[in-house]
């Protein structure tokens, strides 16, 4: 099995500069252009890393949906006025279509074994496809941050849980000068550092982390869930409560729901192809996660919508709290009226439950963000940042942003969420429009990797304007609307599309890079015509990634043979001249 670091820097006159020693991991020979496009973690993946089977994937989309985020998400539904089975019902819908999104996506690298900032190179250039990329880079930095927070408040449950001086202790609960408290800045600073040591693995390595979270953190939350419904004295409270919300405002209450669950997966949705290019084949990306990820996210927001409803039941004063964690440190802080302290039990209770959301956000947290932003980041500078080198600057970017800052409400919260989804929707058009309906399943891998002028995928420039037009279409269908999201006065029909942001965002940029496509073709298109994908050529000079010597001895090299049969490296970049 080929080690992490493949490719070792080869000895030369300047490798002790501190350049070289800077320089990541790639094929030796590659011309400094070339630099500047691959590295190791770039290169299409070889056969020796595809390791992910069906299991994994269902492994890794149950233990994805088992965090608090999750819950938050599903919960700030019953502040909108919906009952328990209405926002749930949005949950089901808002995942089942992000499942069909995510499969769309996935299948490209699952079939070509390329990460999303290569795939992103079809539709919008070779050079044109950083600024996407940054931005979801920016994303998964956020989210890290995001995520790290909520992963520090479970600490400060554990520590509480302990000690409950330390959640009441006036010094500690002061506010600092950046908005958030002692003791919470505690748990996140702990929170933070014991997430550091798991970013070092290589992604076809860290599969073991969600499968161990695919079982710590359900028990966590099913326990949270029973212990809630006790309380409560039962389900029969919770369930009676009705909705809020009438007419219209249900109407749109329900439709916010489901585009609430959507933009949750909003930065998945591009991304997927950066795991789904370690499948062991194409099909163990392709059901389980079309059907983990609805029931995974469902039955997780289940418990979030219940825990919800329940505090309602279990405290009427704070009415529905869409934050699980706080609803737990209410049970730390208010089970005994009189000190002001839970009982030993109920402590115990809240530190084992708090301790396996640690593992859910260190998992969720790993998988959805630093090796997204890793992956992101090494394609902004290929030459000097790997996955590993941009995992850590991810976590030193999730420090500086004040994630607390987004979690302040549930309205700042999706919110924040719709915003952002608009600039990622208008990238995932272009991006499956391009794969499925223009390019029909073909892409020349090698030339993706090719920075020359005439290179299929340059454009212009090194950018592809019809991609780049079509983005800016699905961006402006929404910025009225935004402006309106965010407090200025702004026509109600802007308002009206800007819920359905996603949606709207994806269709018209979709539907003009298709009509654009239909009226100046881009070059490299199916040969036939009609769908191919590798290993449905007959020509063995059309194989893509398929090398020169491959391609001389006759062979298919369509990177689905085994490493037993001696295929040769079809990967490689150096077979072309970029």
């Amino acid at each position: 099995m080929a080690a992490y670091d493949e490719y070792p820097s080869q000895p030369t006159k300047a490798s002790s500069s501190w350049v070289r020693r800077l320089e990541t991991a790639a094929e030796p020979g590659l011309s400094s252009k070339q630099l500047f496009l691959t590295n190791h973690d770039l290169k299409p993946v070889e056969p020796a890393r595809r390791q992910w089977r069906h299991i994994s994937f269902v492994n890794f989309w149950i233990a994805d949906s088992f965090n608090i985020n999750t819950w938050m998400i599903a919960a700030s539904s019953l502040q909108s006025g919906l009952s328990w089975w209405q926002a749930w019902i949005c949950v089901w819908v808002g995942y089942s279509i992000a499942g069909f999104f995510i499969v769309s996506t996935g299948r490209i690298g699952a079939t070509y074994h390329i990460g999303f900032p290569v795939v992103n190179r079809a539709s919008f250039g070779i050079w044109g496809s950083l600024w996407p990329v940054l931005n979801r880079a920016v994303m998964a930095c956020i989210w890290y941050g995001v995520q790290s927070w909520i992963g520090g408040q479970c600490v400060f449950l554990m520590i509480a849980s302990i000690w409950p001086s330390f959640g009441q202790s006036p010094n500690l609960t002061r506010e600092l000068s950046m908005g958030a408290t002692v003791n919470y800045f505690v748990g996140f600073i702990l929170f933070w550092l014991g997430s550091l040591p798991f970013i070092w693995f290589p992604v076809h390595k860290i599969r073991h982390l969600f499968t161990v979270k695919a079982i710590v953190s359900p028990i966590g939350g099913i326990c949270l869930l029973i212990w809630c419904c006790v309380r409560a004295g039962g389900v029969g409270p919770i369930v009676r409560q009705g909705a809020t919300a009438t007419g219209s405002n249900l109407a749109w209450a329900v439709i916010g729901g489901i585009m609430a669950s959507i933009s949750n997966f909003a930065t998945l949705i591009v991304n997927d192809p950066d795991f789904a290019r370690f499948a062991k084949t194409p099909g163990a990306a392709l059901w389980p996660q079309g059907i983990t990820i609805p029931v995974g996210f469902g039955l997780t927001s289940f418990i979030g919508i219940i825990a919800g409803s329940a505090s309602a039941v279990i405290y009427p004063d704070l009415g529905a709290v869409w934050n699980p964690l706080d609803l737990m440190r209410q049970f730390i802080t208010n089970g005994n009226p009189e000190s002001g302290v839970g009982s030993a039990g109920d402590r115990a209770g809240v530190f084992l439950i708090a301790a396996t959301f640690v593992v859910a956000q260190l998992g969720v947290n790993i998988a959805a963000n630093s090796i997204s932003a890793g992956t992101d980041l090494t394609a902004l500078l290929p030459r000097f940042i790997n996955i590993r080198r941009g995992g850590y600057i991810c976590a030193v970017i999730g420090i500086v942003i004040c994630p607390w800052q987004f979690l302040t409400s549930a309205s700042n919260f999706t919110t924040y969420l719709s915003a952002y989804s608009v600039f990622l929707s208008s990238i995932a058009g272009p991006m499956i429009i391009d794969y499925y309906f223009v390019r029909k399943g073909y892409l020349q891998i090698r030339d993706l990797y090719n920075a020359d002028s005439d290179g299929p995928y340059y454009g212009k420039f090194g950018i592809q304007w019809r991609g780049y037009i079509a983005y800016i279409c699905g961006i402006l269908i929404n910025v009225v609307g935004f402006a309106g999201a965010v407090g200025t006065e702004v026509p109600i029909g802007a308002t009206y599309i800007y819920r359905l942001n996603f949606f709207t965002g994806f269709i018209v940029s979709g539907g003009v890079y298709y009509t654009l496509c239909r009226v100046f073709p881009p070059p490299a298109l199916s040969p036939t015509g009609r769908w191919m994908e590798v290993g449905d050529f007959e020509d063995p000079s059309l194989v893509v990634g398929a090398d020169e010597e491959s391609v001389a001895a006759g062979r298919v090299s369509s990177g689905m043979e085994s490493p037993e049969r001696g295929e040769k490296k079809w990967w490689s970049i150096r077979s072309r001249k970029l």
